[in-house]
């Protein structure tokens, strides 16, 4: 993936030296293009970690692609099943591993028509206050330059600029020790999506809406 992700597009990374080299940790990120895994996979070994993603099980059955997925060691998730829950579990277990797991909370690319990153879905707070992980905010902008959402084909000239902002680790100690509700998990959603949003807010130099896109009110 690296000579492609070379190839594809040009780099601006900034604040790597906030990604731990070592013990688990989520790497919550948002959602903008089928692209961005690639490039953050890049971006994150460049960085010293191995990023493990969770991708939809049919990926899993892709020509090429399942093939990428399965060497990655990524995660299949069903999505509107029982066995959801099964990969929220195998994610903590590489957690305990020391694993670096690549999260994106909106579940899919956002929706939002200028693109901020959306509400946010509870596992990857669940899972972080369930392991005691941390989890460090990534913001990238660029990939929907590449590969717009919904297009088949990437759209590689002119040749694009990949930009990455890494945040501090997203405080959420106020949650420790409560029993993971609803509403203590939608609390520390929002935490972790405003501190994806207010990377990527330095990173576009905009101001981030001041309420987050809901797709469920759509």
């Amino acid at each position: 993936m690296k000579p492609l992700s070379w190839l594809l597009v040009k780099k601006d990374w900034r604040g790597g030296d906030r990604m731990p080299r070592t013990g688990g940790v989520i790497i919550a990120t948002n959602h903008l293009s089928w692209a961005d895994p690639v490039l953050l996979a890049h971006f994150l070994y460049n960085h010293g970690r191995w990023p493990v993603v969770l991708a939809k099980s049919t990926l899993f059955k892709v020509p090429f692609l399942g093939h990428a997925v399965r060497e990655m060691c990524a995660i299949p998730v069903d999505r509107g099943s029982d066995e959801a829950a099964r990969s929220l579990r195998e994610s903590a277990q590489r957690l305990r591993d020391g694993g670096a797991i690549l999260f994106y909370p909106e579940g899919t690319c956002t929706r939002d028509p200028r693109l901020w990153p959306m509400v946010g879905k509870t596992g990857a707070a669940r899972l972080a206050l369930e392991s005691g992980a941390p989890v460090i905010p990534v913001a990238h902008w660029g990939a929907q330059e590449l590969l717009p959402y919904g297009d088949t084909w990437p759209r590689p000239l002119p040749r694009k600029t990949f930009r990455v902002m890494v945040g501090p680790p997203v405080d959420l100690s106020k949650y420790a020790g409560r029993a993971p509700h609803a509403d203590v998990l939608r609390a520390a959603t929002a935490d972790i999506m405003a501190a994806i949003t207010a990377q990527l807010a330095e990173l576009r130099g905009e101001k981030a809406p001041a309420v987050p896109y809901d797709s469920t009110e759509r």
